[in-house]
């Protein structure tokens, strides 16, 4: 199978199992035949998993009021109104980790999704897996003892991590995007710290997922979330199914060559997307026009004031990303197309420059019906995509 779903009966039985919670978490379904249409799975799979959730206390059922669009904007048919799927509200908390190239952020949320307390704190990710783990392990007791929560009420965690994670194994994946991590576990880890299960995925995967469970892409079943920062990944769920690849590389946009003779990049090739599109490469580009250090939220505040050549320098980057997006939005025809990540935030030059260019290199018939949007999330999309993993995962 080419999306990482589990070979063997338990694992694939599970993996369902978090498929169906997920859809219903996510308001993509909430009844037995929308469920079997997001997931792809077949009715008697699907009325087995949900009788088995009942049981478990983790679904309730109750009579569906029928008004307005159906969850996920799938079409009902007339007839008998279907029986309503709603998880059940619970006290649990699930730990949700987003690490990103310099920073770790660590947030408590509940089983409702909302964050209770989080962290942001700089942190050299890339250079040491141990530094890296071990940080995340104290801030989540302090966090913990700061809500005061007992550790007991903590069901799972979630990490997201910027570099391929194999769905199978939860390996990271070999090559230069972050080589202290190749062919560790950080989930297993993680676990054996914290004393309680941790799942893990890549970062632009948490943050589709995020901006599905409760953000820009609310609602919709074919999405791509491309998180545009210090790297550029793209994650996305098709069909109500997040697809990762066979292993856990599909969506690394940022090593799409897009200039056969530009810059050497860090995968060994030359002219990579993020080479020439990312936060490092906007502020390089900026910093010779101004007297004081740049960072990503002074450039914003450019745009804001209306500068001329901070608006410029966006939408040739957004012309440039959106090149590469073109050709990957004429392969999947999504619903829903969202921008995330700090480059995200400086709205809409970078916007119109995407969307120059898919409207001259995308099929018409399928720009016409894209969605394109700005990340409702900001930086926490990762935070609530790895606590939407986190529930799944139960």
């Amino acid at each position: 199978m080419l999306d990482g779903t589990p070979r063997t009966p338990d694992a694939l039985r599970d993996y369902n199992r978090a498929r169906v919670l997920t859809a219903l978490r996510s308001e993509l379904a909430g009844n037995r035949a929308e469920l079997c249409a997001v997931t792809g799975l077949a009715r008697s799979t699907v009325t087995g998993l949900v009788a088995e959730l009942l049981a478990d206390g983790v679904v309730m059922e109750g009579e569906d009021p029928g008004s307005g669009t159906p969850a996920g904007n799938l079409s009902r048919r007339a007839g008998r109104p279907a029986r309503r799927l709603m998880p059940v509200p619970r006290s649990d908390l699930v730990v949700a980790i987003d690490f990103g190239h310099s920073h770790c952020q660590i947030g408590i949320v509940d089983a409702q999704s909302r964050v209770l307390v989080a962290e942001w704190e700089s942190l050299d990710v890339d250079s040491s897996a141990d530094l890296a783990l071990e940080h995340a392990r104290r801030r989540i007791g302090a966090l913990l003892d700061q809500l005061g929560a007992d550790r007991s009420r903590v069901v799972a965690a979630g990490i997201g991590l910027p570099a391929p994670v194999n769905g199978i194994t939860g390996m990271v994946g070999p090559g230069n995007i972050l080589p202290g991590w190749v062919d560790r576990h950080p989930a297993e880890e993680l676990r054996s710290a914290l004393g309680f299960p941790v799942v893990i995925d890549n970062d632009a995967n948490l943050g589709a997922l995020g901006e599905i469970a409760c953000g820009a892409a609310r609602g919709f079943a074919d999405v791509i979330y491309v998180k545009v920062s210090t790297g550029i990944g793209a994650g996305m769920v098709l069909g109500g199914r997040l697809y990762r690849g066979s292993t856990g590389r599909a969506g690394e946009i940022g090593h799409v060559p897009v200039d056969a003779a530009g810059a050497l990049c860090r995968c060994g090739n030359r002219g990579c997307l993020e080479t020439v599109v990312s936060v490092s490469q906007v502020l390089a580009l900026m910093q010779p026009a101004h007297d004081r250090v740049l960072s990503m939220a002074g450039v914003v505040e450019l745009v804001r004031a209306g500068d001329a050549g901070a608006s410029r320098v966006l939408a040739d980057t957004g012309r440039i990303l959106g090149r590469v997006l073109a050709d990957l939005v004429n392969n999947l025809n999504p619903e829903v197309l969202v921008l995330g990540g700090e480059l995200s935030l400086a709205g809409e030059p970078l916007l119109a420059g995407v969307r120059e260019s898919l409207d001259r290199f995308a099929q018409p018939g399928i720009v016409r019906d894209l969605r394109l949007r700005v990340s409702e999330l900001a930086e926490t999309a990762q935070l609530h995509g790895a606590a939407v993993l986190a529930l799944a995962s139960q």
